[in-house]
């Protein structure tokens, strides 16, 4: 049992305990027993913080349906090993070798020490956020919904902001509230803190203490930080602009709408598809430009160490450096003055041919079970499970069972990580002492 398939095996045994508790007929609207597939879709889409849904949760499901959901996006979002930490945490043991490997690898941290202060600030960090999260959503759902509805609306949409999952308890998710400055930001505001990391939070947090005690030595920041933050500003200036450009003239989107709306459209569209399924606009009449778009920001996805999904920023950054440096005639990649060591790119191309052979391989075998769906619809909904985003153009309930079952195994090759499933599969590497003569090869 090695640290990779302990947290595989990890939420997959979430996903059970989930379907399970989904399943029952307390957890329904309608008191029936619950569709398996129903119950293990949601499940898998809970855990694997996307927000994809073949029935619509608020009506579908009861209170506790609802509830169960929100615990599942709660510990799906901190991740296994986290929750698991932490409850050791609470009871007074200490933990072993393998569970803090097993805690570096989850987390995708460069070291072992200090796992116990590292979670104990992640579990700190999200209760701030959410909590602050409940107080903001309170006067946007309480004047319409009543005290009790209002506050449990704030409190489920608060959890999945926070955590990068896209479930709302809205039939039009929060299309309703899209001229709300107060939703629009709040929500996205949570968005993207989720999915920044918990590294960077922290790192801002000390950087700022700092300051204000007037300390004569202020806070380094890592090269993590430096990519997280300048990427995610890119992305998100890059997308803002785009979606105003290409959906201004658009009356399923943007088109109908004051200028001051279309603002609030673009700001959200740009910051929910950092892998965050909500959405203030019909997806399904996007342009075709858009819809692309959009694909490729989910491709992307958000930064290590939070809730989101993706391709991750640093990888892109990455990846962009080793091009450049290509192009300059370079043999070495830099990164603000920092050399990227080889494994580390080796890694970077491992993550993207990985992501890239199963969005592909997914997208065949739904083309083959659903073949009278437009390939951009597949492509879109394949790419929103994979990176846990949770966006659809509104093909996820037609589909038919084997296309939900690949949806399924989409959402959690993506939530554990295409590397971190095949060193479950295969094994940990052994070393060898065996080296190799190099010889060129044509590339390009």
């Amino acid at each position: 049992m090695t640290a990779s398939r302990t947290v595989c095996l990890g939420f997959l045994a979430l996903i059970t305990v989930g379907t399970i508790l989904l399943m029952m007929p307390f957890a329904t609207s309608s008191g029936n027993w619950n569709d398996p597939i129903v119950a293990l879709f949601t499940s898998t889409s809970a855990v694997c913080v996307t927000g994809l849904s073949v029935v619509d949760p608020g009506t579908y499901f009861s209170f506790w349906g609802q509830l169960f959901i929100a615990l599942l996006v709660q510990i799906g979002g901190l991740g296994y090993m986290t929750t698991t930490t932490f409850l050791i945490l609470l009871i007074g043991r200490k933990f072993d070798l393998r569970q803090k490997i097993a805690i570096q690898q989850s987390l995708d941290r460069p070291g072992i020490s200090g796992s116990a202060q590292v979670i104990r600030s992640i579990i700190a960090t999200t209760l701030i956020f959410e909590i602050t999260g409940i107080f903001l959503l309170l006067p946007a759902f309480v004047p319409d919904h009543g005290w009790s509805q209002g506050l449990w609306l704030a409190i489920f949409h608060s959890i999945n902001s926070w955590n990068n999952a896209g479930f709302s308890l809205f039939k039009d998710n929060l299309i309703g509230y899209q001229s709300s400055a107060l939703v629009v930001f709040t929500v996205t505001g949570l968005i993207i803190f989720g999915g920044i990391g918990y590294q960077v939070i922290l790192e801002t947090y000390l950087w700022l203490r700092d300051r204000l005690l007037k300390k004569t030595t202020c806070q380094i920041f890592s090269l993590d930080f430096k990519v997280a933050i300048s990427t995610t500003l890119i992305l998100l200036f890059v997308g803002v602009i785009a979606f105003l450009c290409i959906e201004f003239r658009n009356p399923g989107t943007f088109g109908n709408l004051s200028l001051r709306d279309q603002l609030l459209l673009a700001w959200f569209q740009g910051v929910t598809p950092r892998t965050a399924g909500f959405n203030t606009i019909d997806i399904g009449k996007m342009t075709t430009a858009g819809l692309f778009i959009t694909i490729a920001l989910m491709f992307i996805g958000a930064s290590p160490g939070g809730t989101g999904g993706g391709m991750k920023t640093t990888t892109l950054r990455v990846l962009t450096s080793c091009t450049q440096a290509i192009l300059q005639g370079k043999e070495e990649v830099l990164l603000y003055d920092r050399k990227i060591a080889i494994p580390l790119i080796l890694k970077a191309v491992g993550v993207l041919v990985g992501s890239v052979a199963t969005v592909i391989f997914a997208t065949i075998l739904i083309a083959l079970t659903d073949p009278k769906l437009d390939f951009i619809k597949i492509l879109f909904e394949v790419v929103s499970a994979f990176a846990t985003v949770g966006l659809s153009t509104g093909i996820t309930g037609t589909v038919s069972v084997g296309a939900k079952l690949i949806l399924i195994a989409t959402m959690y090759i993506g939530r554990v990580g295409i590397l971190l499933l095949m060193s479950a599969i295969l094994g940990d590497p052994r070393p060898s002492r065996i080296h190799y003569p190099e010889e060129n090869l044509l590339v390009g």
